[in-house]
């Protein structure tokens, strides 16, 4: 596979890190989960480059602006650079389920875009979430759906209905840990 297209997708609340059901307003509440950080750095020293895509209604909401998202988004950039890792491209989408968009996860236009600009094959991309909705938009382009148990992981599993071939891990250390191992077999 071309080093340049190997590529990984993130959900960010409650994968990389601590997910609140009053959403993540501002820097301050942004948190990385433990080991997030350095299992991005770890894709990235593997070869791999990291996408972010992340459903951000709070926005549509009137929770915050994208000063605050840009503020959020810059406290995870600085922390991912002081453990050597780095993320290429934070994709979301600002709506509510109301506005009915293709870009809002469960629907795949968002992860479409992404495939679209980094020109991966969608059979060889991961995308790792703690929701139903994360895994359904990877599964309706081909894409390797991964279920971490943190955020709301763990709820995800317990509903059940997850798509066929959606891998289980604790949380994104041992993706990473597991995803990598796979690759040199």
């Amino acid at each position: 596979m071309n080093t340049l297209k190997k590529l990984v997708i993130l959900d960010r609340d409650g994968v990389i890190n601590a997910d609140s059901d009053q959403f993540i307003k501002s820097p301050d509440e942004w948190h990385a989960l433990p080991g997030s950080l350095e299992a991005i750095a770890r894709l990235n020293q593997a070869g791999y480059r990291v996408v972010v895509a992340s459903n951000q209604s709070g926005i549509g909401r009137g929770l915050f602006d994208m000063n605050a998202l840009n503020a959020m988004h810059m406290k995870m950039h600085r922390a991912l650079a002081a453990v050597g890792g780095r993320i290429d491209a934070v994709f979301f989408c600002p709506h509510t389920a109301s506005d009915q968009c293709a870009c809002r996860k469960p629907k795949p236009g968002m992860l479409e875009t992404i495939a679209q600009r980094f020109d991966i094959d969608p059979a060889e991309t991961p995308v790792v979430g703690d929701s139903k909705r994360d895994l359904e938009a990877a599964a309706a382009l081909g894409m390797q759906a991964h279920l971490v148990l943190t955020g709301k992981g763990k709820k995800t599993q317990a509903a059940g209905g997850l798509p066929e071939q959606t891998r289980v891990h604790a949380d994104l250390r041992s993706f990473a840990l597991d995803f990598l191992a796979e690759e040199h077999e």
